[in-house]
Parts: C-alpha cells; sequence; structure tokens
C-alpha cells in the first residue's frame, strides 16, 4: 500500500479565466475503492488527467504508483483489428493470458480478442478494454465512466468485477454502481474537496444531514443579524438624539444644561462606539453565514409544460417488427403508450429499443399504420433534433429526424425495414432527446436560433441545471459530455409537447442533475417514453416497463 498526495493544487485551461482547481490538497490510499463525485464541468476527467500528467500544473502530485486510464482510446485503423493484434499498445507489457483470465471474470471468452473490435457491441468493448485494464500489477487505476451505453447485463458485469478489485478511482453518476463498488469518496464539493470512508449512500446520507444542520445554523444567523440591525438602528437613533441636545439651549431658561454637555458628549461617545461593534457583529455573523452554505447542494426546481393530448392512447404497436437487411431485431412488439403514462423500454444492447424509437419519430404524423415491408432510411449522416418538439412531415425524408444508436455498427448503415403496425396519433407533439451528443457545435446563441428556443429560459434552466454562467460564452465542443447533455435536456425541457421521448437523457449527467430531473417528472408527470440504464432513475420513474 502507498499513498497519493495532492497538496497546494492549481489549474486551469489556457486561455481560461477560471480555475478549475484553486490550492487543493488532499490524501488518498492506493487500495482504496474510491468514487469520485462531482457535478458536471467541475474537472473530475481534468483531475484524472493530471494525475496522468498531460498537463501542468501548480502545486504539487506526489504518487509512488503507475496510473492507468480507462476508456483507451481506439484509433480508426484499430477498430478494424482483432483486438489481440493492439493490446500491447493499449497497455505496454499487456500478457495475453492476463487478459483472457479477466474476461472469464467478465463472462466473455478469448475468442473476443479474435474479431474486429469495431464490430463488438458497447459492452464488449468495455469487457474487453476493463480486462486489458487490469492485466496488470500494482497499478492504480483511473476508470472514467465505465457503464454508459451498456445495458443491464453488462452493467451488472461490471459492477460485480468493479466490485471484486480495488486500487482504482471510479468517476461515476450511477448510484447503484458506486454502491456496490467502492469504499471511499473523493467529492468535487461547490468549494472544496473532500475524502470520506464508505459508498454513495453513506456519503449521500451525512451530506444531507450536514446541509441539514448547516441550514438550521444559517437561520439562526439570520435571526441574529436581524437581531444586531435592529440593536444598531436603535443605538444610532439614542446617539443621535443625545447628539442634538448638546445645542440650541437657552442659557437663560436652562442655565444648568452646560454643566451637562460633557456629560451628553461622553455618552454620545459611548453610544456611538456600542454601535460601531454591533455593526462589526453584524459583519462577523455575515461572513460565518456565507462560509456556511457554500457547499449546500440547494438545486433549483425545475419546470415542464406538458400538453394534453386529447386520446387516452398516443402510440399503438401490433405485430410490429423491424429488421436490417437479413437481421431481425425484433418481430411481433405488441404495446401501447396512454396518456399520463412513464413507459421505460428496456432490454440488452442491440435489441431495438433505439430503432423502434427511429420509427415512432419517422412515423409522427404520417397515419400510423405500416405496410408490410415497409423501408425506413436510417442513414448514420442524417441530421438529429435536438430537444426539438417534432411533428413529422410525411412527404419529407423519414430520416431527417433521426439518427442511429451508438457507435455505427453494420446494421445501422442498413435500411430499416419494418412489418406489422405502429400507430401514432394525429397531430401528436413530440420532444425528443437524443442519445449522441456529437452533433453540437457553436455556441448556445446558434443553437437556441437554429432550435427556435428562447435564449433568456434557455439559459434560465442551464443555471438551475448548475451550468455557470462563464460556459455561456464558450462553444459547446468545449464542454465536457455531461454539460452537453444538459444542453439537450434543457431544450426538452422547454418544448411543450404531448410525448417527451428521451433516449439514454443521463449518460455523463451528475448525481445532483439526476434527482432534480426525477423530482421535474414526478412533480408534472408527463407522458413519456424513455431508454435509460440508470436502475435507481428507472425505479423511480416509470409506471411500466416493456421488456424488448
Amino acid at each position: 500500500m502507498s499513498q497519493i498526495s495532492v497538496s497546494n493544487l492549481t489549474f486551469c485551461y489556457e486561455g481560461s479565466f477560471d480555475n478549475i482547481f484553486e490550492n487543493v490538497s488532499f490524501l488518498i490510499d492506493t487500495d482504496w475503492k474510491l468514487g469520485f463525485i462531482g457535478r458536471n464541468g467541475k474537472g473530475k476527467t481534468t483531475f484524472l488527467n493530471l494525475l496522468l500528467g498531460n498537463y501542468e500544473y501548480e502545486g504539487h502530485i506526489s504518487a509512488s504508483t503507475v496510473f492507468d486510464y480507462f476508456p483507451y482510446r481506439i484509433r480508426e485503423e484499430q477498430k478494424a483489428q482483432c483486438g489481440v493484434e493492439f493490446l500491447e499498445q493499449l497497455k505496454p507489457g499487456c500478457e495475453q493470458w492476463r487478459v483472457i483470465c479477466e474476461l472469464e471474470k467478465l463472462h466473455l471468452t478469448a475468442e473476443v480478442l479474435y474479431r474486429p473490435f469495431g464490430t463488438l457491441s458497447h459492452g464488449e468493448r468495455t469487457k474487453v478494454m476493463l480486462a486489458v485494464l487490469f492485466s496488470g500489477e500494482n497499478d492504480f487505476l483511473l476508470i472514467d465512466e465505465p457503464t454508459n451505453h451498456l445495458d443491464r447485463e453488462s452493467r451488472e458485469t461490471v459492477k460485480e468485477y468493479l466490485g471484486k478489485k480495488k486500487g482504482f478511482i471510479l468517476v461515476s453518476h450511477d448510484r447503484d454502481l458506486l454502491d456496490a463498488c467502492i469504499d471511499h469518496v473523493l467529492v468535487l464539493n461547490r468549494s472544496s474537496i473532500e475524502v470520506q470512508s464508505g459508498n454513495f449512500s453513506t456519503w449521500w446520507e451525512n451530506k444531507s444531514r450536514m446541509d441539514a444542520f448547516h441550514q438550521a445554523e444559517n437561520e439562526k444567523h439570520k435571526k441574529e443579524i436581524g437581531r444586531l440591525k435592529k440593536v444598531a438602528e436603535r443605538t444610532l437613533d439614542w446617539a443621535d438624539k443625545s447628539e442634538r441636545s448638546k445645542i440650541g439651549f437657552d442659557p437663560i431658561k436652562d442655565p444648568g444644561h452646560g454643566l451637562q454637555r460633557a456629560y451628553i458628549g461622553a455618552k454620545t461617545k459611548k453610544m456611538q462606539s456600542r454601535r460601531m461593534q454591533v455593526e462589526k457583529r453584524i459583519e462577523a455573523e455575515i461572513e460565518q453565514k456565507e462560509g456556511l452554505l457554500q457547499d449546500v447542494e440547494n438545486p433549483a426546481d425545475l419546470k415542464l409544460m406538458p400538453m394534453r393530448y386529447h386520446k387516452e392512447v398516443l402510440i399503438r404497436a401490433q405485430d410490429y417488427s423491424i429488421t436490417y437487411g437479413n437481421g431481425e431485431v425484433f418481430r411481433d412488439l405488441a404495446f401501447e403508450l396512454r396518456r399520463g403514462e412513464r413507459v421505460f423500454l428496456h432490454g440488452e444492447n442491440g435489441c431495438g429499443k433505439s430503432s423502434l424509437i427511429k420509427a415512432i419519430l419517422a412515423r409522427n404524423g404520417a397515419g400510423g399504420v405500416v405496410s408490410e415491408g415497409r423501408r425506413v432510411n436510417a442513414r448514420a449522416d442524417a441530421r438529429p433534433v435536438y430537444g426539438n418538439a417534432v411533428q413529422a412531415n410525411p412527404n419529407k425524408d423519414a430520416g431527417a429526424a433521426v439518427r442511429p444508436e451508438g457507435d455505427l455498427l453494420e446494421r445501422d448503415r442498413a435500411v430499416m425495414q419494418e412489418t406489422g403496425t405502429l400507430a401514432c396519433g394525429s397531430g401528436l407533439v413530440i420532444s425528443y432527446i437524443d442519445q449522441d451528443t456529437s452533433g453540437l457545435r457553436g455556441n448556445l446563441k446558434e443553437f437556441c436560433r437554429e432550435n427556435d428556443l428562447d435564449e433568456s429560459l434557455f439559459c434560465a434552466i442551464l443555471r438551475q441545471l448548475d451550468l455557470e454562467r462563464v460556459q455561456f460564452a464558450k462553444n459547446m465542443e468545449e464542454y465536457s459530455e455531461g454539460q452537453k447533455k444538459k444542453v439537450l435536456v434543457a431544450a426538452s425541457l422547454l418544448k411543450p409537447a404531448h410525448l417527451y421521448i428521451w433516449d439514454e437523457p443521463l449518460n455523463y449527467i451528475d448525481v445532483f442533475s439526476r434527482m432534480q430531473i426525477e423530482k421535474l417528472i414526478l412533480s408534472f408527470q408527463p407522458t413519456m417514453l424513455v431508454v435509460e440504464h440508470d436502475v435507481r432513475f428507472r425505479e423511480k420513474i416509470a409506471t411500466r416497463v416493456v421488456e424488448m
């Protein structure tokens, strides 16, 4: 066991006028299973890169261990190669037999190493990279969001696997994963960094108690400040009256007043001194109060403007099937989405969740009945719709409002063929969040103009989601993945709609914002069709789960 010491760490990106870290100090052990928690844009991935030595910084980081980072950067030419051909390039000194042993623990066989990497599913790619990561000895591992885009089975496998390991920092916003895998937390608060023993739930319970205590203390400070202000005003009033009584007397009518002038002057001076002391106490109380709430999480309540649809059933599928080329995605699907329901599509990667969403978006406004063998263009280069309320034009290219899921596999380049019936209600307005953020370009002003959004309201929602104002002046290419997701969520919330279709909306979004969104949905109860693998989120929000 060794330690990693961070002292007086200060860092900001070149050309930026805000520090990511400022005089940060803490100490951690290399045999801990450390969960890294913090708001989007607070610097979690940046800190991992500082440990790797990728950036210059002020301060000191002392460590006697070797760091390795997940996910590995896979080059385009490597995607065409079998994994076994470039293992050594990912991790120098990597031994194939060790990787195979780790793959067995992840419920995979060595066969995946002999298939082109680009043909593997999201789950298979993640497991191969984790197997390579843990194939070394005595490394301290930096694991950044390992479960994004993974289905339930793959998440459970990764959770079980990491739960048996130690010596890592895990960046994740998945509360279920953090509870199962970590024994310490490293938390980026609003104005400080803390290290605490326990898992996420233990830390959150302690934080909730501490926040409640600080809020109660804050109320006491406010009352004390109010009382002191009244004392200061009363003392000032007395001092002014005494000051005025020193002058303006008639020495004939009031011959004794002159003898009292010195006494009154001394009394006035004493009152003024008392007033100054009270004001100093007020300043001290205010300073203490301001410091008290710096780390308290008090997220603003979000608002939604759902529209009420005039019919009970919004979407109906009967004997509905989708195929790509010769490959069948799913068959004979039957379900209804009714007004007020929050239906979660659930199943392993590749089972057709995003394909069904694309078909619904393409069908929206087109009348509903699918003829046998209908073909829908699902081109990879189709332009996505970001959070817009969409009413598709049946005369337009059906692929213009959709984008394929995740990394492009072979079937995503094929033409989607449908059979059976998929019906969308007439005049149905849909607000859609795509799981892909790669199309976000330019600044927020341009984004609002292109998507017909009220810029001031849009920015207000982003502030409620804790996006700092300094980010508004940047191009979205500079945002973290979590900040990009918040842009899509804010756009969707701003658009009134009958139905909200969200395809993996929480990937990369911090846990505090997830809780905000949970509260929003439970308060306004919109009709929703959702694909999301966060177990806690689904348990709280879903009224029904459709297994694909």
